[in-house]
């Protein structure tokens, strides 16, 4: 019985080494994953912009014109145009900071599967604010 203790202990390390091994490689994919969604989020809130200024650059002028036949003013149609765009555009931004503030690039899967083997390994849920005992 004494001479499988070293066997033992080499066993549980091995295993614990492939363990580690595992989470690690969950943790890069993971990881990953949540910058490229980042990433093409970022992408395309760029894109919209680029695609909102082309599209206002021609629109503005016609309706700044239209607008000032309209008032009689060609100077408070610009004001009352640009006003307009102003708030359309804050609304925009808020938006695209709003989609990107979902993903988040904590791992949160490694995380549980950590907390996880914590307590497998010392035999029970660990007491330390994350965890309720019933």
């Amino acid at each position: 019985m004494p001479e499988d203790i070293p066997k033992l202990v080499g066993d549980a390390l091995h295993k614990s080494a492939d363990l580690a091994q595992k989470e690690f490689a969950l943790f890069r994919t993971e990881m990953s994953d949540n910058v490229r969604a980042i990433a093409m989020g970022l992408v395309m809130v760029i894109a919209a912009a680029v695609f909102v200024i082309l599209a206002l650059i021609w629109l503005t002028q016609a309706l700044v014109d239209w607008l000032a036949t309209m008032v009689g003013s060609h100077a408070l149609a610009p004001l009352i145009v640009g006003g307009v765009l102003a708030v359309i555009a804050i609304g925009l931004g808020l938006y695209g900071r709003s989609a990107m503030s979902r993903t988040s690039l904590a791992p949160t899967r490694t995380v549980q599967l950590l907390e996880r083997d914590a307590e497998v390994l010392t035999g029970g849920p660990r007491d330390d604010g994350h965890h309720q005992r019933a």
